[in-house]
């Protein structure tokens, strides 16, 4: 290896190997992991990889449910000390984020100039996944996904070279990082137009949820009868004794408690409360990062993931019936501004639904999450690649709808010919 890699190398038998060598779900056994200061120390990862003929994987955070960065044998390049958080300009919003960065951190350096960018719902999650796959957050109805607020992207290509990408400087390129990011390049830095936030309301209700496929249905109809303000995550758990339960935490982008109550008052009927909680709070202290490491923590590393236009009677039966055989079930609420935005913008082009659904399993227990989730297909369309553990034509497709997905293949034999980055959800070399 050459010196200027082996000097910031992290290889078996060094102390604090065990502390990066694994994901949030994955275990992990890399050759070396590279703690990359610059684009020059991604392009000379690079160049050795390419060189001895090794795997290459990119961390930003370690935190993806999907577990795809980290390796067997090959090189990680660990993007967490590019974590800086400039405000470019305060009064417009415009913020440059390292792709290292925790998203907790992010909300935490924001908050003092009343900002915030909605990332997803745990802020351990590292910035660069999340930002090039889409970003599905606590605030989504209020202000759009996380891909909708960047404004241009800086990544180190295939071949060494650094672009910055945006609107007009290789535009192809930035609205193919808006959705399928992994495929181009090491994301290194965004600029993000942050949103005006003052606080928010947390609503938290666990209701009995024992006539699962009603409580579903009821919980969808009530969050599309709520304002654009209201963002709700539903998830099914096992409570005390075996019986069904589910959580909704509801975020009111907002920090007036009466309106954030009236808000939400069709949430309350449900099903039968069990708990209940509103207050209100700081977006930061709602994300907080902690930074432990990972550890391969999270078993259930079978997951599936479905977008849905809506909760009718037969899609929360089927719902219901995946619940079986899942360790924990999770609705999204996503319409309001994602919707707003055009689908042919970016790749991220589900510009219609209003759920998007995740199921995740043991490994044991995958066939049977799999023979289950074959009956509610009818009912999704499209799907969100970082809660989808399963690869292949069809989860492309269901990824990249329509034109979507020749134009990226088209653009990846540009701008990845030797197909360098095909760790994470890789895009074929020909048509799907």
């Amino acid at each position: 290896m050459p010196g200027s890699l082996a000097s910031i190398a992290t290889r078996p038998g060094d102390p604090g190997y065990e502390a990066v060598r694994h994901t949030y779900t994955r275990p992990g056994s890399p050759a070396a992991v590279l703690r990359v200061r610059d684009e020059q120390d991604i392009a000379a990862a690079l160049a050795y990889a390419r060189r001895e003929h090794l795997p290459l994987t990119v961390r930003s955070g370690g935190h993806g449910i999907s577990g795809r960065s980290t390796n067997d044998g090959g090189l990680v390049v660990d993007l967490s000390l590019l974590a800086s958080v400039t405000v470019l300009d305060a009064g417009s919003g415009l913020v440059r984020v390292g792709a290292g960065a925790r998203w907790g951190d992010v909300a935490a350096a924001l908050a003092p100039h009343g900002l915030a960018v909605s990332s997803g719902d745990t802020g351990d999650v590292g910035v660069g996944g999340l930002a090039t796959a889409g970003g599905i957050g606590l605030m989504s109805r209020m202000h759009g996904l996380t891909v909708d607020q960047m404004r241009a992207a800086e990544l180190v290509l295939a071949d060494g070279s650094s672009v910055r990408t945006d609107d007009l400087h290789d535009p192809d390129l930035f609205w193919a990082v808006r959705g399928a990011g992994a495929n181009f390049g090491v994301a290194t830095a965004f600029e993000f137009r942050a949103s005006s936030v003052d606080g928010v309301c947390v609503d938290v209700s666990v209701y009995d949820a024992s006539d699962t496929a009603a409580t579903l249905t009821r919980w969808g109809e009530a969050v599309q009868a709520s304002p654009r303000e209201v963002t709700s995550f539903l998830t099914l758990v096992t409570g005390e004794g075996g019986r069904p339960v589910a959580q909704a935490m509801t975020v009111y982008a907002g920090t007036d408690l009466e309106a954030a109550s009236r808000a939400v008052w069709h949430l309350r009927s449900v099903g039968p409360l069990l708990h209940n909680r509103l207050s209100a709070t700081s977006y930061h202290r709602l994300v907080p990062a902690g930074h432990q490491p990972q550890r391969a923590q999270q078993p259930l590393s079978v997951t599936r993931s479905g977008l849905l236009h809506r909760l009718d009677t037969a899609a929360t039966q089927a719902i219901a019936a995946v619940a079986e055989a899942a360790g924990i079930v999770q609705l999204r609420s996503v319409g309001g501004a994602v919707n707003d935005m055009p689908a042919a913008a970016m790749a991220y082009a589900h510009r219609s639904q209003n759920f998007s659904l995740m199921a995740a399993t043991l490994p044991a227990f995958a066939s049977d999450l799999d023979r289950r989730w074959e009956a509610l297909t009818p009912h999704i369309d499209g799907l969100y690649l970082s809660f989808e553990t399963r690869t292949g034509t069809r989860q492309l497709q269901d990824a990249f709808p329509g034109p979507v997905l020749p134009r990226l293949i088209e653009l990846k034999a540009h701008y990845d010919p030797e197909h360098r980055f095909d760790n994470n959800f890789a895009l074929p070399a020909g048509p799907a």
